[in-house]
């Protein structure tokens, strides 16, 4: 990973989040004055004939919510019973995909992106102990799918695309990543970006995967 071609990347593509960082000590953020909640995803990596994989889902469809049918990693918001970041990906990891932690080695954890409406999340990185069973939700998942890390890794299969912000907590200008369709599925938005903070995680040598 270390010719990897994102070392030549723009460093705008490896913000930590489209959006200002800065909490009050409240809790609260101070430019838009929401709560601060804390979340984390896991980014599940595999291997298939010795090729890296990285696993997503695609969420059911539900009428209100806004985030539904899209590309995401599993997760979701801390509960009281969660000990830190990465039991909450773990705990979500089994709830939506049916992988129990005992199938998880996590190596590691990216830096908190702040999503706009102020979920403080936590990507967690763990290797899945490939082949092993998967029992997507219902209710929450409607497929769960990998894209091979080589081509994620291609810049050809990203770009960034303008979005104007119409409030005070966003930039005029802030990009937001789109990868190529992969399987008719569009990985872009946090989750998207949360892909390239991890490809840069490698590039750096920050993050090593296991050889072999």
């Amino acid at each position: 990973m270390t010719d990897s071609p994102f070392s030549k990347l723009p460093e705008n593509l490896y913000r930590d989040s489209d959006l200002p960082q800065e909490t009050g000590p409240s809790g609260r953020d101070e430019a838009n004055n929401q709560p601060r909640r804390l979340a984390s995803v896991l980014l599940p990596l595999h291997q298939i004939e010795n090729e890296w994989q990285l696993l997503f889902i695609r969420r059911a469809e539900h009428k209100h919510d806004r985030h539904s049918g899209q590309v995401a990693f599993p997760g979701g918001a801390q509960e009281p019973a969660d000990s830190n970041q990465i039991d909450t990906a773990l705990r979500e990891t089994e709830e939506e995909i049916g992988v129990s932690r005992k199938h998880i080695d996590v190596i590691a954890t990216l830096p908190v992106y702040i999503t706009s409406s102020n979920f403080h999340v936590t990507p967690v990185v763990g290797i899945v102990n490939w082949p092993v069973e998967i029992r997507p939700a219902p209710d929450e998942v409607a497929r769960v799918f990998s894209i091979p890390l080589n081509w994620l890794i291609n810049q050809d299969n990203f770009e960034l695309r303008a979005r104007t912000g119409t409030d005070s907590t966003r930039n005029n200008y802030h990009p937001v990543v789109y990868f190529e369709r992969y399987d008719g599925e569009l990985l872009w938005g946090a989750s998207a970006r949360m892909t390239l903070n991890f490809i840069r995680a490698l590039n750096e040598g920050t993050i090593q995967l296991p050889k072999g």
